[in-house]
């Protein structure tokens, strides 16, 4: 072989070498881009089960939360209702401490 022949052997076999890197770039490429669209859509389906799940057992505690408020108001108010009201010495009361007070 001339050296002629040699180097354009050598380049030809840079080109083939050139080639099989861009190609191995772009399947590496390739499966990258993959593997992220694989990964947010598996991230959107877990964040999404556990969001409804979430959403689920905030309302259950807000309905639990708003139900036992409820049955402390109506307890107040049966406390309240069976009180014994005695309005002449309530009126005896705030006469005394509004108008003889003072004097």
């Amino acid at each position: 072989m001339e050296d002629g022949e040699v180097l354009q052997h050598l380049l030809e076999i840079e080109s083939k070498a050139s080639a099989l890197v861009d190609d191995a770039q772009a399947e590496a490429d390739r499966r990258l881009k993959q593997a992220e669209e694989e990964n947010r859509a598996f991230y959107d389906e877990q964040y999404r089960g556990l969001i409804t799940e979430l959403d689920g057992e905030y309302t259950e505690q807000i309905g639990a939360a708003k139900a036992e408020y409820k049955r402390t108001l109506d307890a107040y108010r049966l406390t309240l209702d069976a009180m014994p009201v005695n309005t002449e010495a309530f009126r005896a009361l705030a006469f005394s401490l509004l108008y003889a007070g003072g004097k």
